[in-house]
C-alpha cells in the first residue's frame, strides 16, 4: 500500500491500523539540536485523545507515545541544551493501542458501509481491514498529530491554533470570537454562548445513534512572507492536499475561499498601506484585510495563513442504511461499536498537526533556496 508518506524536506511516513497492536509514524529531515521529549509531544495527543466525554468515542485509549529513534542525550547534551535534542536522523514515534474492540465489527466483515472506504479500499486491494477502518480510521491520525509536535519545534515564532466553527446547521458568531475560549471547553469552540447549542444538537445526534458533520478553521500567525513557490510549489495548494488528506474531510478552503466567488473584486481586494516605523510595524506592507488567506500566488504574504476544513458526518451509524456485501449482495446494514457523532470535534489538534508539518516543511525549502531569508525565522 503506497502514499503513506508526505512531505518533501520535513517528510513524514505514518503506519498502523486502528486495531492493530500499535500505530506511529517516522518522521524524516528534522533538523538536529532541537531540545525534544516525549512530553513535548504526549501534551497534543492528549487534546487529540479518545475518550474525553461524551461527544467523542468512549474508546479509552492512554496515547503514551515512545520515541524510538533520532533524539540523543548524554552529560554534555544536558549541559548544553537542557535535555534529549533532536540528531538529525530520522525520528521514529510509537503509539500502542490497549482499547480495541474488533469483535464489535464482525458484522461488517464482509459489508461495505455506506458513505466509508470500505468498498474503495477492497475495490483496489483486494482485502481490507475491517476491524475500526483499518487505515481509514481516525485512530490513524494521532500519528499525525505526534509528527506536528515535532514540526512546532522547527517553527520557533509561529503560533498554530484551530477551532471548531460549525457543528451540523449551526456555525459560531465570530462578533463573539475569543480564541482563548477554545482551552475553556470540550469542543474547541471560539464563542461561549454557542457550545450549549453545539450539546443539545450533538446530544440528540448521540441519542439517535446517528452522526453530524463539522468545519474546522486554522490560523497559522507569524508566518514570514516568501514561503512557498509559484505554479506546482504553491503553499496553499501543500497545505490544501495535506488536510484533505485526514480521514473525513470532504472540502478545503483558504481565505475567503468559495465565499469570494459571491464578492466584488473591490471588496475581495486585500488593499496595502506603506508601514509605520514610529508604530513599531515592520518593512513590508501593511495589509486591511485578508481575504486571500495569507497566500498570493502560492507564496505566504506574511499575514496570517487562514484555512478551513470541512468533515463529512462519521460513517459508523446505528439507522439501518442500503448497502451490498463483498457477494454484490444487497443488504441491510447498520453499524455498531464506539465512534465519534462528530469527527469535527477531535479533528482540531489534527489540522493544527497538518498546518505545522506544512509550514515546517515551506521554511526548510524556503531556506534552502534562498540561503538566509531577510523574512525567515
Amino acid at each position: 500500500m503506497s502514499h503513506n508518506s508526505f512531505g518533501h524536506l520535513f517528510r513524514v511516513t505514518t503506519w498502523g491500523e486502528s486495531h492493530g497492536p500499535a500505530l506511529g509514524c517516522v518522521v524524516d529531515g528534522c533538523p538536529p539540536g532541537l531540545r525534544l521529549d516525549a512530553a513535548d509531544i504526549q501534551v497534543w495527543l492528549d487534546r487529540r485523545r479518545p475518550g474525553q466525554g461524551r461527544f467523542v468515542t468512549q474508546r479509552q485509549e492512554p496515547d503514551q507515545v515512545r520515541i524510538l529513534s533520532g533524539v540523543f542525550e548524554d552529560a554534555r547534551v544536558r549541559a548544553r541544551f537542557g535535555g534529549p535534542v533532536t540528531t538529525g536522523t530520522p525520528i521514529a514515534l510509537m503509539i500502542d493501542n490497549v482499547d480495541a474492540r474488533s469483535r464489535d465489527y464482525s458484522e461488517i466483515a464482509e459489508a461495505f458501509r455506506p458513505w466509508h472506504a470500505d468498498w474503495t479500499y477492497f475495490a483496489k486491494y483486494g482485502v481490507r481491514d475491517y476491524r475500526g477502518g483499518g487505515r481509514a480510521s481516525a485512530r490513524e491520525t494521532a500519528a499525525r498529530v505526534a509528527a506536528g509536535a515535532i514540526a512546532r519545534k522547527v517553527l520557533a515564532g509561529v503560533t498554530i491554533r484551530a477551532a471548531l466553527v460549525q457543528i451540523g446547521p449551526h456555525q459560531v458568531d465570530r462578533t463573539r470570537w475569543d480564541w482563548a475560549e477554545t482551552g475553556n471547553n470540550a469542543l474547541f469552540c471560539p464563542d461561549a454562548q454557542t457550545v450549549p447549542l453545539w450539546e443539545d444538537h450533538l446530544e440528540a445526534v448521540r441519542k439517535a445513534g446517528s452522526s453530524t458533520g463539522a468545519v474546522v478553521e486554522v490560523e497559522a500567525v507569524g508566518v514570514p512572507a516568501g514561503w512557498g513557490a509559484p505554479i506546482y510549489g504553491k503553499l496553499d495548494a501543500e497545505l490544501a492536499a495535506a488536510l484533505m488528506s485526514i480521514n473525513a474531510a470532504k472540502g478545503v478552503e483558504i481565505g475567503a475561499g468559495f465565499a469570494s466567488a459571491a464578492l466584488s473584486g473591490e471588496e475581495n481586494a486585500d488593499e496595502m498601506r506603506a508601514p509605520d516605523p514610529a508604530a513599531g510595524e515592520p518593512g513590508g506592507p501593511v495589509f486591511l484585510s485578508n481575504q486571500a488567506g495569507g497566500i498570493l500566488g502560492g507564496i505566504s504574504t506574511g499575514q496570517s495563513v487562514v484555512a478551513r476544513v470541512a468533515f463529512k458526518p462519521t460513517s459508523s451509524i446505528l439507522t439501518p442504511r442500503r448497502s451490498i456485501n463483498e457477494a454484490g449482495e444487497e443488504i441491510e446494514l447498520r453499524t455498531r461499536g464506539r465512534h465519534d457523532p462528530c469527527v469535527g470535534i477531535r479533528a482540531a489538534p489534527v489540522v493544527e498537526a497538518m498546518t505545522a508539518c506544512v509550514l515546517a516543511d515551506a521554511y526548510l525549502r524556503h531556506r534552502g533556496q534562498v540561503g538566509t531569508p531577510s523574512g525567515g525565522l
